[in-house]
């Protein structure tokens, strides 16, 4: 059953009705789901332990797709390790009781800094994406007196066929190293004092709904795994990155999480690797949405606009890759439809959460932006001074608060006046 239904004509998340959430902290603001949470964690979890090949593996959250410290805290509580790409998100996830053993450290630009924040911290991998990366790793270790295991993350140019800005494992990404240079990089990694070589890694790309290029992109990479055996260099786990999509319009199909993984973990079968997922996306976007109130409607010349109180600092992907999220009345009406460009007040054309949506409403009314837990708050900016939004989780019939509104005063209390 989901988690977000309308009852008694009113939308409701899990027992709770937005209006009543509207009422009581404002809008915008974003909702979750603590029950829509759980499911999507336990998801992945009940199908690689129901497969021998998955029955040690560990489900990294990838922290950038929503880093609220309540929803890091109830993945760890649940088990989950998590998949980070700053010294900051290190920080978040230790704040919110992750175990550092289940960290993986991703990302091209890790600093000096940030290598010797998570080798304090003792993470479970660092995925390596070039050349100077390994040899400042290998530096840094060397000063804490510490190795460092290392994972290359290893582009195998495998097409996923989904957003060009979301496509991560093409030979032209900035991501990774290629196929063809792999070998030799892990021979130089393997000869270097500090590192201690313990995986690979891939990611091909995000919110896939084809499951198919996993599995084209899993048999170059275990080819891969069999040439480095024959030189002597033994790995341990597998990290097969994230990218799972979601649906976000009513008629999309969902690949359900079984789909994804038996046929890969099929293909790992008596390997003995370890297997290290990094979903992301798959597990907070559709716990989540994002709570609006129309303040106008506006007639235009060839369109109508609903102009409601968030905007795009407050949900950039429609913006950013013309991304689609479904748009629902709170408390539907009855009568005729019209098509409504839904809107923001910021200063940019661009500043649109749907267009030519088919709406009846009426200035004050609520509206629901769906599958917004994803890639919304975390994304969340400032533009034209307009404090982020307030965050709450349902559970059940509960509501708490897990992030505060920011204020005008908070955003720039940090800045100064010169002296004449």
């Amino acid at each position: 059953m989901s988690s977000f239904a309308l009852k008694n004509g009113v939308l409701h998340v899990e027992s709770v009705a937005l209006s009543a959430i509207a009422e009581r902290f404002g809008t915008p603001a974003y909702v979750y789901s603590r029950a829509a949470l759980t499911a999507s964690l336990r998801e992945f979890q009940d199908v690689l332990t129901a497969h021998p090949a998955g029955q040690d593996a560990l489900v990294c959250y990838a922290v950038k797709a929503n880093s609220n410290l309540a929803i890091l805290n109830l993945f760890a509580r649940l088990g989950a390790g998590f998949d980070i790409v700053s010294g900051g998100e290190l920080q978040r996830v230790l704040a919110a009781g992750a175990d550092p053993k289940k960290v993986v450290f991703s990302g091209v630009g890790k600093t000096a800094a940030e290598m010797k924040l998570a080798l304090d911290a003792g993470i479970f991998c660092f995925n390596i994406e070039s050349i100077p990366e390994l040899e400042r790793l290998n530096e840094v270790a060397g000063q804490c007196g510490k190795q460092a295991p290392i994972s290359l993350r290893v582009n195998p140019n495998v097409d996923p066929k989904t957003h060009p800005y979301i496509s991560t494992g093409l030979k032209e990404a900035k991501f990774g190293v290629a196929y063809e240079h792999a070998l030799d990089l892990y021979r130089r990694a393997a000869a270097l004092p500090h590192i201690a070589v313990a995986g690979i890694d891939c990611h091909i790309g995000s919110q896939l709904l084809d499951p198919s290029p996993f599995v084209e992109a899993l048999e170059r990479i275990l080819a891969l795994i069999d040439q480095l055996a024959d030189e002597g260099i033994t790995l341990h786990h597998i990290d097969l990155g994230g990218g799972l999509g979601i649906k976000y319009k009513a008629e999309q199909v969902q690949p359900t999480v079984a789909s994804y993984l038996n046929p890969l973990l099929d293909k790992l079968q008596g390997r003995g690797l370890q297997v290290v997922l990094e979903p992301g996306r798959r597990l907070v976007g559709n716990a989540g949405l994002l709570l609006t109130r129309i303040e106008f409607l506006k007639e235009g010349e060839g369109k109508n606009f609903a102009i409601i109180d968030a905007a795009m600092n407050d949900l950039m992907r429609p913006a950013l890759y013309e991304a689609w999220h479904d748009i629902e009345p709170v408390e539907p009406r009855d009568g005729a439809t019209r098509d409504y460009d839904v809107v923001g007040p910021v200063c940019e054309t661009g500043d649109f959460l749907g267009q030519a949506r088919p709406l009846c409403v009426q200035p004050g009314d609520l509206l629901a932006v769906m599958s917004a837990g994803a890639y919304g708050m975390a994304m969340a900016s400032n533009y034209n001074t307009r404090p982020r939004a307030v965050e709450v989780m349902v559970d059940g019939d509960a509501v708490h608060v897990i992030r505060q509104r920011e204020t005008v005063e908070q955003l720039y209390a940090g800045e100064s006046i010169l002296p004449q």
